[in-house]
């Protein structure tokens, strides 16, 4: 990441986030900064605050207290579809994907596009063309190349290809930011290389990451900055340049602190 992009207005941001649940509190006055063409990789211990963190981000959960902004403009999300609005898409671990669909079927999930004129308004018949045309015009924009035919139903797709979709979809309708929670987990390693690939490409074009792994060596492959979390708090912001996994795992414990 460049010096302008780090003195440049945040993407996404994130400051004071405080979440209680009764009286265990999963966000203690977390802040996150996210900048145009950047991979945030967010790790941290069970119970560091990683998963509330992004559920405040995404609209799945409304922060107690603390603001999120949007391009610099506060925003409130209540519920996934504000996050989504604003230009913000999750791919959660369990995917949510249509095993029974199509890929085109996936990709435009909830979206569906009808066909112009009364075909569409008054018989609401679907643009299955289009939406195959466009999907197909996503998948090749991104470089995904294990993708060949968008009628091709997800149930015959390998784990990698379903996360593929999955990741294609959010890019597609993410505007502005794209979360990856886990993106790997169950993956084997060919599968996961392809992945991050993806990841990869997303950033090139612009297109700012948050991901959230437990797989350091990943981690540090494809980060540009590294959150750590630890009880709830932002115990430290790194960089692969300036820390090793060694010494993000000690932070992440409490056995270094950074000041």
């Amino acid at each position: 990441m460049t010096t302008s992009t780090a003195t440049s207005t945040p993407i996404l941001e994130a400051r004071g986030l405080v979440k209680t649940f009764g009286h265990v509190v999963g966000l203690a006055g977390v802040d996150l900064e996210l900048h145009a063409g950047e991979v945030l990789a967010i790790i941290g211990d069970n119970g560091a605050g990683k998963s509330t963190l992004i559920k405040c981000l995404s609209g799945a959960y409304t922060p107690d207290a603390g603001q999120i902004l949007v391009e610099g403009r506060p925003v409130e999300f209540h519920r996934p579809d504000d996050a989504r609005r604003a230009g913000i898409e999750t791919v959660y671990q369990t995917l949510a994907v249509s095993p029974a669909l199509d890929i085109a079927s996936n990709l435009f999930l909830g979206r569906e596009q009808r066909l112009p004129g009364v075909r569409g308004s008054v018989f609401r018949m679907l643009d299955k063309k289009g939406m195959r045309d466009r999907a197909k015009q996503q998948v090749e924009d991104l470089g995904i190349s294990t993708l060949q035919s968008m009628t091709q139903a997800v149930e015959n797709l390998s784990g990698g290809q379903r996360q593929a979709v999955a990741v294609a979809r959010a890019a597609a309708f993410g505007s502005k930011v794209v979360i990856l929670d886990e993106p790997t987990a169950a993956l084997g390693v060919r599968e996961s290389a392809q992945v991050l690939q993806l990841v990869r490409d997303l950033r090139d074009q612009g297109m700012p990451v948050i991901l959230i792994s437990h797989d350091m060596p990943q981690v540090f492959e494809v980060a540009d900055r590294i959150q750590i979390q630890r009880l709830g708090r932002r115990a430290a912001v790194i960089t692969p340049q300036t820390h090793t996994p060694q010494e993000a795992v000690a932070i992440m414990t409490g056995a270094m602190v950074v000041t």
